[in-house]
């Protein structure tokens, strides 16, 4: 019997050409960063995903969607949690150069659990 090792949830808001790359690459990779987004950002707590999808995307983007996925809490740990603002802002701040590596530990599939639209 194999053992699952422990996983930890994040969240990530993101527009419709984001989500369109995740699709493309059968909901388990985030797609490459573009040179001028240097770090990939998931966040800890869903509301803050929420607030960023509903009042940021939807205004840039015309849609604003929020994904939760599951990655091995080991990898995870060689992340620091940062605080981006207030005490529930909470974020993964993870190196463009290392997406592959971070992709290469999500487990499951990740997943569209709330949709915002004009």
């Amino acid at each position: 019997m194999t053992s699952r090792r422990p996983t930890t949830t994040l969240w990530r808001p993101t527009g419709p050409k984001e989500l369109d790359l995740v699709r493309e690459l059968k909901w388990r990779a985030w797609p490459p960063r573009l040179p001028e987004q240097p770090i990939f950002y998931p966040v800890l707590d869903e509301d803050y995903a929420i607030k960023i999808a509903r009042d940021w995307n939807v205004k840039h983007d015309g849609a604003g969607f929020v994904t939760r996925f599951e990655v091995d809490s080991e990898f995870l740990s060689r992340y620091p949690v940062q605080q981006a603002g207030g005490r529930t802002i909470l974020e993964l701040w993870v190196p463009a150069e290392e997406l592959d590596d971070f992709n290469a530990h999500i487990v499951g599939e990740i997943q569209v659990i709330h949709t915002f639209r004009p």
